[in-house]
């Protein structure tokens, strides 16, 4: 996969993208990165990116031809690795908010190739968006100084569903959010640590049991910190029974 990323602090991006997973699945060949500084497409002596708004009001917006140029740049290179058609992705807190299942379809189009485009100062001149890019996307209802953080997980969170990038391929299956369910709880050694014990069912050795009370967990866990993410799921019979029995534990104590 092809990832490429427009961007004014491009070693910012190419020092973050080197650890962890996504560093040692680009060392894999999962994936490749390539970085445009807009400011190498300016075509004044001082490489100017960016003006006053038309209108008054604070701060700057990104100049439109600079920014063009580098994503026509972006593509080309794309083009000639054998990606098909190249899709420009805006990091906007205006965009459609990054889901778990809008991750895994990027991620299943390992031929793809993706340019993103991480904005600065108050924005990007609105022209330049309408002409050349794709689709928008939030990574939250925040906003941060620039597009560079929302594209670092952004990528993470792509690199880490392609096949090979983790070492245990079973950890990409049982994350929060991949059946629409927050994650369970989670203990290691020791079995005690500060007056608290690990819950007898893990050390149990009954694998249906460990998975009946990690699947109770995790929608308990999702009722009672994310119930819009229930709303959005048709609970099979299991799962309703395993949420009643909590129900009437919690009620009987």
């Amino acid at each position: 996969m092809q990832i490429d990323v427009v961007t004014l602090f491009p070693d910012m991006v190419a020092r973050a993208a080197a650890f962890g997973v996504t560093g040692r699945a680009r060392e894999r060949g999962l994936w490749q990165l390539r970085l445009w500084n807009p400011r190498d497409y300016a075509t004044d002596a001082h490489r100017t990116v960016d003006d006053r708004p038309y209108g008054g009001g604070p701060g700057m917006v990104m100049l439109a031809a600079p920014l063009a140029a580098a994503i026509s740049a972006a593509k080309s290179a794309q083009l000639q690795v054998g990606v098909r058609a190249p899709c420009v992705i805006y990091l906007s807190p205006a965009g459609a908010p990054l889901r778990h299942r809008r991750v895994v379809e990027l991620a299943r189009q390992q031929d793809a190739g993706y340019i993103l485009l991480a904005g600065r100062y108050e924005g990007i001149d609105e022209r330049l968006l309408g002409s050349e890019v794709d689709c928008e996307i939030a990574i939250g209802d925040f906003v941060v100084s620039g597009g560079e953080l929302p594209a670092l997980l952004l990528i993470d969170a792509i690199v880490r569903q392609l096949p090979g990038a983790l070492n245990d391929e079973q950890s990409a299956v049982q994350e929060s959010f991949v059946d629409g369910l927050l994650d369970c709880p989670h203990y290691t050694r020791p079995a005690s640590y500060a007056g608290q014990a690990v819950p007898d069912v893990l050390l149990s050795g009954d694998h249906a049991a460990v998975r009946g009370w990690r699947l109770q967990q995790a929608l308990v866990r999702t009722q009672e910190r994310r119930p819009d993410l229930l709303r959005e799921r048709e609970l099979t019979p299991e799962e309703q029974a395993l949420l009643k029995e909590y129900a009437d534990a919690d009620r009987s104590r």
